[in-house]
């Protein structure tokens, strides 16, 4: 049993591995890419959601502010998108501090909606500095430098951006299976007894509010260079929304659940703009509504104890067998 969960994690690293590198061969390149974004900021919401046990609806702001800053930076700097992107996402980290700061002594929904207020005031500022963020416009025309190679087919530049995402993404396994993660989730499901055993809860639900806004910070980044603009609609609180729906849908402290959450998300709203339909929130709310009801674990948290479950129960039958054969006659 315990070998075959040892060796069922690189199949399954391997497997989400080969599925990113193949991804822009089987969907349009720039949906390809929204996915990648989409998914690294989903594992960045669930990293605070599903294993700090912070809900919080104001990352709009990391995805966004970096989305600005990231554009600002190849905009006026000529320096190489992987800078501006790292940039964007050391911005991000920078804004969350203060936010973190004054909203990690809360719990429940008020740190929900303290969170929600701060986005919405970047969303005020980025609205009203009309002559750095160009208001309802936006940032226009960002440009994909990497020392004189053409990136501008959006299929090269999947694989140019591939990296970061994978990065992201491995930055989060690792924070969640370190001895960091493990007093994150103690910190969840009981803080004052955290408390009480000396770990400093403010603290870390601090410094894990800081690595979830770089991780968003980084998608966000990608996410503008990739288009080439950033827009108010990266700041405005729906883009928050939208990723916990993303989290919630494949399934919450999974981070595999956000991967498939933003998959499933960005492909129906493709598949549903390309068929014309203008409302698409009615039919991603409505199959939200069925995955909550239906499956309390999500898609990818189900899916995986219904496998267990069923591994358990073909165990069983043989075990009692193996304990009758060898107790002596």
């Amino acid at each position: 049993m315990i070998l075959s969960k040892l060796a069922g994690r690189p199949v399954l690293l391997a497997a989400g591995l080969v599925a990113a590198l193949v991804l822009p061969w089987f969907v349009y390149p720039p949906v390809a890419l929204d996915i990648a974004c989409w998914a690294l900021f989903a594992v960045a919401v669930d990293l605070l959601l599903g294993f700090t046990g912070l809900l919080s609806f104001g990352h709009a702001a990391f995805w966004g502010g970096s989305a600005y800053a990231t554009g600002l930076i190849a905009l006026h700097s000529g320096l190489p998108f992987p800078v501006a992107i790292l940039g964007g996402a050391a911005f991000a980290a920078l804004l969350a501090l203060p936010i973190g700061f004054l909203s990690v002594r809360l719990r429940g929904i008020y740190f929900a909606m303290v969170t929600l207020a701060f986005a919405q005031m970047v969303y005020f500022v980025a609205n009203q500095w009309r002559d750095v963020t160009g208001g309802e416009n936006g940032l226009q025309g960002i440009p994909r430098e990497l020392f004189g190679l053409d990136l501008s087919d959006p299929f090269y530049f999947y694989y140019a951006g591939l990296p970061f995402i994978l990065a992201g993404l491995f930055a989060a396994w690792r924070i969640v299976r370190s001895p960091f993660g493990c007093v994150l989730m103690s910190i969840r499901d009981n803080p004052a007894r955290a408390r009480a055993l000396g770990y400093s809860v403010d603290r870390f639900k601090l410094l894990a509010f800081v690595l979830s806004a770089a991780l968003s910070g980084l998608a966000g980044g990608l996410f503008a260079i990739g288009h080439g603009f950033a827009s108010l609609q990266g700041v405005y609180w729906t883009t928050s929304g939208e990723a916990v729906m993303m989290v919630v849908l494949g399934g919450i402290g999974t981070l595999w659940g956000g991967i498939v959450g933003a998959a499933l998300i960005v492909e129906l709203n493709d598949y549903l703009a390309t068929a014309g339909f203008q409302e698409t929130g009615i039919i991603t709310g409505g199959i939200f509504i069925l995955v909550v009801l239906l499956f309390r674990r999500g898609v990818w948290g189900t899916a995986r104890d219904l496998i267990a479950a069923r591994a358990a129960a073909r165990r069983r039958p043989a075990e009692p067998a193996r304990e009758n054969a060898e107790t002596p006659a």
